[in-house]
């Protein structure tokens, strides 16, 4: 058989994003796309580019979905002093069947991972340097910053 000749021997890539509550990206972190999404975590929280106020002033959320549903997971959010949200395996499913109109927790960030892929540099990666790609990350989460503050019409 041999290779695939549409992927050029490019391996895929994982972005790991955290944004707040109305979908402001906060934090991010690139990695190969064979990585769990769990394992991404720490790198993620860590990449947070703003001083966040001390957990012990106001309670901090984290929503997290169903493959974040580990231990391990638990541990680093109680390290970083966040509350854990992470709906288990058959949870989500229950909660829309019970309730009209039900929007998921994680859904802010879905959104913001589609205006990201506005972005056809993003959408598609053409560049091979991991370095070159997180900046563009950078410069697109920059953009959707300040369209959200309304100072990009």
């Amino acid at each position: 058989m041999g290779k695939n000749p549409t992927d050029r021997g490019k391996q895929g890539t994982k972005r790991s994003l955290l944004t707040e509550g109305g979908g402001v990206p906060i934090g991010l972190c690139v990695a190969g796309s064979n990585r769990n999404d769990f394992k991404l975590l720490r790198e993620t929280i860590e990449s947070i580019a703003i001083e966040r106020p001390l957990p012990t002033q106001q309670q901090q959320g984290m929503c997290l979905d169903k493959g974040y549903d580990y231990d391990e997971v638990r541990e680093i959010l109680k390290e970083f002093g966040f509350t854990a949200h992470i709906r288990t395996r058959g949870e989500e499913a229950q909660a829309i069947k019970r309730e009209v109109g039900y929007k998921a927790r994680r859904w802010v960030v879905e959104r913001t991972h589609s205006w990201m892929n506005r972005f056809r540099a993003i959408l598609i990666r053409w560049e091979k340097k991991a370095a070159n790609f997180l900046a563009l990350l950078h410069l697109s989460c920059a953009y959707i910053t300040f369209k959200q503050a309304g100072l990009l019409r």
